[in-house]
């Protein structure tokens, strides 16, 4: 076996997109995320359940009676929950390729991610307050 990396041109997808440049790279990185979007959402009832929170939060804010950075704060608290609902998911999918038995690393990770949204999940209604009555 040997401990050599493979080239681009063995067809290492990561490798394959560092070796691309310009717009391409730019286009080929927006499928990939558009990919990553639809596979959250497909596979992820959470992540489905807060892009409902969005949707729903999102237009609200830009109604409520404050300041354009106060409306781009509520705002980026609703996304933040999205960014770290995507970034645990990404952990657990590893996590479950890496084993599928009970460990308590995975669990220690998976429960950390878990751990994340849930702050992000709490800072929305913080920020919200805060901005709106703070």
């Amino acid at each position: 076996m040997s401990c050599e990396q493979p080239s681009r041109s063995e067809g290492n997808s990561a490798a394959a997109l560092k070796g691309k440049t310009g717009l391409t790279r730019v286009v080929n990185a927006l499928f990939y995320s558009m990919a990553g979007l639809r596979a959250a959402f497909r596979d992820e009832a959470a992540f489905r359940q807060e892009v409902v929170l969005a949707i729903l939060l999102i237009p609200l804010a830009c109604f409520m009676p404050a300041s354009g950075v106060g409306k781009a704060l509520m705002i980026a608290s609703v996304l933040l929950v999205l960014i770290v609902e995507l970034m645990n998911s990404a952990v657990e999918a590893l996590a479950d390729r890496i084993s599928s038995e009970k460990h308590e690393l995975i669990k220690k990770a998976k429960d950390i991610g878990s751990a994340a949204v849930l702050i992000a999940l709490i800072n929305v209604p913080a920020v919200w307050l805060l901005v709106l009555f703070g």
